[in-house]
């Protein structure tokens, strides 16, 4: 049985699946704005951190919770 296969698997088991990705898309749509300003203040320090400015953006993101939001804001610097 393939475990990529959502119809082989129980209903319950689609639902929560289901019911967590509707639930990070909500997250997504209501913190999308402040994630892409949150980036864009982290990418303003780079010439006054200089070679300094990888490591300390890591810390800044690092910081910043919960995960799901981190992970936002890690993209949009990576972009």
């Amino acid at each position: 049985m393939s475990t990529w296969n959502l119809a082989l698997r129980p209903a319950e088991e689609r639902q929560a699946m289901e019911d967590e990705k509707a639930r990070l898309f909500e997250f997504w749509q209501q913190n999308l704005d402040r994630a892409k300003g949150d980036a864009a203040k982290i990418l303003a320090e780079k010439d006054r951190q200089k070679s300094k400015w990888k490591e300390w953006a890591h810390d800044q993101v690092a910081a910043l919770s919960p995960p799901e939001y981190q992970a936002m804001v890690r993209r949009e610097v990576e972009r």
